[in-house]
């Protein structure tokens, strides 16, 4: 028998517990992964909290690595026990995760299965980030948001590796240092400044970035849009603190012809798209262009207080649980 945590409505982090379940059966297509690490996202609290609806019952968890299973029929590239990760909508809160062979991706040797679910998801955006939503070129000029974060710490690395100015923000001053040490040439603490998009403007000659990457949404929103150059991009990948508002679109031509996407990974990282995506995230991680800090990890069945972590503001890293 195998642990599942199970969320049978929306609330806060006590509104998860835990049920002892039957490792699943695998269905023409699908895999079966043993989870050894699951990683944890804020795409899990906004759908713990109704900001993504989910049907009920549901188990969350996007990402995760461990060993395949079991394989079932017309599944090819794979054999019992490879070492896999993977990441999904939801499922992956659980010792065992039935899935589409096609979500997986095996894990190379020189990398750890505990990195792999740490990484996975994360690093996979942040390569659609600076790869394939604004090509990020040397020379050019970057806003990164929670640049001290599990997302904006790979985020400032990859983004320095290509020769881009890094400008990142962080939420306190013990984050700073962070920030700088993976790759932010300057660091903004939004809670010693009045206005963000004012300091971006001292730190460029008042020319602005070329691109914002925004993961905090409505509180952040508008400093973000003031923040760029003309014909610069708005990327809004994340609601940390609620969903933006809606904007017109003459108030992007006012603002200098500005861009504006909401990315989804899924629609980047197709099934076509999904392994070279993967091949060129574990060929950073190994020529050195991302470094990851070792993760914090709650044991599975510890998932509520490791979701008050991740909102409580004060993590630096990945967050990883372990079944």
């Amino acid at each position: 028998m195998a642990k599942s945590i199970i969320l049978d409505k929306t609330g806060g982090p006590e509104v998860f517990r835990v049920e002892t379940t039957p490792m699943p059966d695998p269905k023409p297509g699908e895999i079966i992964v043993g989870n050894t690490a699951i990683g944890l996202n804020f795409i899990d609290i906004y759908q713990r909290t109704g900001l993504y609806p989910m049907p009920f019952p549901l188990v969350l968890g996007s990402e995760a690595a461990g060993r395949i299973e079991a394989i079932g029929d017309g599944v090819t590239g794979f054999k019992q026990g490879d070492r896999v990760a993977y990441f999904t909508t939801h499922g992956a809160y659980a010792d065992y995760t039935a899935i589409p062979a096609a979500l997986a991706v095996k894990i190379p040797d020189d990398v750890k299965e505990t990195t792999a679910a740490a990484i996975f998801l994360k690093g996979m955006t942040v390569q659609m980030l600076v790869r394939q939503i604004y090509p990020l070129q040397k020379g050019d000029s970057c806003l990164v948001y929670a640049a001290a974060g599990g997302v904006g710490s790979l985020l400032c690395q990859w983004a320095n590796k290509l020769g881009a100015r890094v400008i990142g923000v962080v939420g306190s001053s013990e984050k700073t240092g962070l920030a700088k040490f993976h790759g932010a040439t300057n660091v903004i603490n939004r809670t010693e400044v009045e206005n963000i998009a004012a300091e971006v403007r001292k730190l460029t000659n008042n020319q602005g970035v070329n691109v914002v990457y925004d993961s905090v949404g409505k509180a952040t929103f508008e400093a973000s849009l003031d923040s760029l150059a003309p014909r610069g991009m708005m990327v809004t990948y994340g609601n940390a603190s609620g969903p933006p508002p809606a904007i017109a679109p003459s108030d992007l031509a006012r603002r200098g012809s500005l861009s504006l996407i909401r990315p989804t990974l899924f629609h980047f990282a197709t099934d076509t798209t999904r392994s070279p995506i993967a091949t060129e995230l574990f060929e950073a991680l190994s020529d050195g262009t991302l470094k990851t800090p070792n993760p914090t990890s709650f044991p599975l069945v510890e998932v509520a207080d490791a979701h008050r972590f991740l909102e409580s503001g004060t993590s630096t890293g990945p967050i990883i649980l372990i079944p």
